[in-house]
């Protein structure tokens, strides 16, 4: 385990892989910590230079006082890699790591040489219905929740109680610190990136599960459809994290497009 204070924040992370290697950096999703990617990490082998980390308030980093803003994720992200001496890589972000992935180019393009956004979009929500999630989980916890949240997860093969490995997911969610958890949704409450999104000028690739209930299909196509030779791919059979139910078709669309781009 590593922990690095960067931008006023201590954050976990962890460098896997040939420090020769292109550098693939992942960024998680809402209630969720680095763990998700193990399985599409190990099957990208050697190939890459892997920086996972898990952003303020979730894992194993440093939760500081909500709300916060897509801004304070950005430059955690971004004082990671120049903390880690990282110069350009490619950003794999999921739902508001992808909000993340696009905020951090738009900001700093010298670091980002291609975009993989997963089940993600340049706005997601409304107002209303993050400070309804906000005032339930402040008051209820995340407990209170969890149910809703697991079925726009994850696919109904994946969710039985004889899943050990959706048991442990839904851990994952209930653990996560409120201050991390309000004040994330507080951060994709306020986010807008329709703008900035459609400025880019570079690889990019969005990929959403075919039965993603937080993201779906059609509004992760109107964030491809912004950025000009994008591509739009769609995983059969997953959920809101196609990292977890398919990892093996998850990690060769991102091998094959980073390695062409």
């Amino acid at each position: 385990m590593a922990f690095s204070r960067v931008n006023g924040v201590v954050l976990h992370h962890e460098v896997r892989g040939p420090h020769t290697a292109p550098v693939l950096v992942f960024s998680n999703s809402l209630g969720t910590d680095f763990r998700i990617w193990n399985d599409v990490v190990a099957l990208l082998g050697d190939a890459f230079r892997v920086v996972l980390y898990d952003k303020r308030g979730h894992g194993l980093s440093e939760a500081t006082p909500a709300p916060y803003r897509l801004d304070d994720h950005v430059g955690d992200l971004s004082a990671l890699l120049d903390h880690l001496g990282v110069t350009k890589a490619s950003i794999v972000g999921l739902s508001v790591g992808g909000m993340i992935a696009q905020g951090l180019a738009a900001k700093r393009p010298d670091l980002v040489s291609a975009l993989v956004l997963m089940d993600t979009a340049h706005k997601i929500g409304t107002p209303e219905m993050w400070n309804q999630r906000i005032d339930t989980v402040t008051s209820k916890g995340i407990g209170a929740m969890s149910d809703a949240i697991m079925e726009r997860w994850f696919t109904p093969a994946y969710r039985r109680a004889d899943n050990a490995d959706f048991v442990g997911y839904t851990a994952m969610l209930t653990r996560t610190t409120v201050d991390g958890y309000a004040g994330t949704c507080a951060a994709l409450r306020d986010a807008d990136l329709t703008q900035s999104t459609a400025a880019l000028k570079m690889p990019l690739m969005c990929i959403v599960g075919d039965q993603d209930g937080s993201t779906p299909p059609d509004l992760v196509r109107s964030t491809a459809d912004l950025v000009t030779g994008s591509r739009f791919e769609i995983i059969e059979g997953a959920g809101h994290l196609p990292c977890i139910e398919k990892p093996e078709e998850t990690a060769r669309l991102i091998k094959t497009f980073v390695t062409q781009n």
